[in-house]
């Protein structure tokens, strides 16, 4: 099957650098037409910078593509309308969304973390794909045909110390894509996840800066992927080819692709007679628990 996408029309949110301005390239040179969003914030939500947005369109056009800026917030429902009205008027159609954009909040604490922080983070990730599959699905699924394609990450996989905002966030669009998988898999529309390993991105060199030891430092961005090794496997996905792949939650690491096991019951012990919490906490023993460090060893 083709992995052409001329004809097609993609939205890549958080598209102004990293990983969601190489998803918007490649999907670019793959013939799909780029509606290219981002706010231009810092990786806290400060500021604005419309510049990023039209840069990376604009090197879309200059090699021969078609690609129209976009600077609305996907936390903001209008706004994500707006983002979704921009594919339409431009280029007809919305066929393609990549939810990229989200914010980090730094690394705190439950008790240090403030919760405007807290709404912040997780709303630009849980808010900002619904918004923008909400404005999205409905004429994807007049058409027949769509791609969704949701980042997720460990730190909500797995969990991340100091990361409680943006794991909450990331773990949320795990779930989020299991559900909307099933919603939209008699349409024609594909939704799959991608958890992208240590990726040089603004957002994780800026951690790595707060992190003690040089040669720490050193050895961790050596561990890097680019953020085109992750591009390619999103725009995979979006291809006819990859129309019999959906609900699934794949893993990149450099040359490496893997695929998540759905969640399962692993272990069990049952009894006849009713639990006691006695005796269930005395049963707690028998069962061989995941360590913090590493759950899925």
């Amino acid at each position: 099957m083709s992995i052409d996408l001329e004809g097609r029309v993609a939205i890549v949110t958080g598209a102004g650098g990293g990983i969601g301005r190489a998803t918007a390239l490649q999907l670019a040179r793959l013939g799909a037409a780029v509606v290219v969003n981002d706010l231009g914030t810092a990786p806290d939500g400060a500021g604005r910078d419309a510049s990023k947005a039209e840069a990376v369109a604009e090197e879309i056009r200059a090699a021969g593509g078609r690609a129209v800026a976009n600077g609305d917030s996907v936390a903001d429902y209008e706004g994500a309308g707006r983002i979704v009205a921009a594919a339409l008027e431009n280029f007809g159609s919305a066929d393609i969304l990549v939810n990229n954009a989200g914010l980090s909040g730094g690394q705190a604490r439950v008790w240090d973390i403030d919760p405007e922080t807290f709404e912040l983070v997780t709303a630009s990730h849980i808010k900002g794909a619904y918004n923008c599959a909400h404005h999205a699905c409905p004429q994807m699924r007049e058409r027949g045909w769509g791609r969704v394609v949701n980042l997720v990450s460990r730190a909500g996989l797995i969990g991340m110390p100091g990361s409680l905002a943006y794991g909450t966030g990331k773990g949320g669009m795990f779930g989020f894509t299991n559900v909307l998988s099933r919603d939209l898999v008699d349409h024609g529309i594909t939704v799959n996840a991608v958890n992208p390993a240590s990726t040089e991105t603004r957002m994780v060199s800026g951690a790595l800066d707060s992190i003690e030891g040089d040669r720490r430092r050193e050895n961790l961005r050596a561990l890097m992927q680019r953020p085109e090794q992750v591009a390619v496997l999103i725009a995979s996905l979006c291809t006819p080819a990859a129309a019999g792949v959906t609900g699934q939650i794949f893993f990149v690491q450099k040359n490496q692709i893997g695929l998540f096991q759905p969640l399962a019951v692993t272990q069990s012990t049952e009894r006849d007679e009713d639990w006691s919490v006695a005796d269930l906490t005395a049963a707690f023993d028998g069962f061989d628990l995941h360590p913090l460090d590493d759950p899925y060893k």
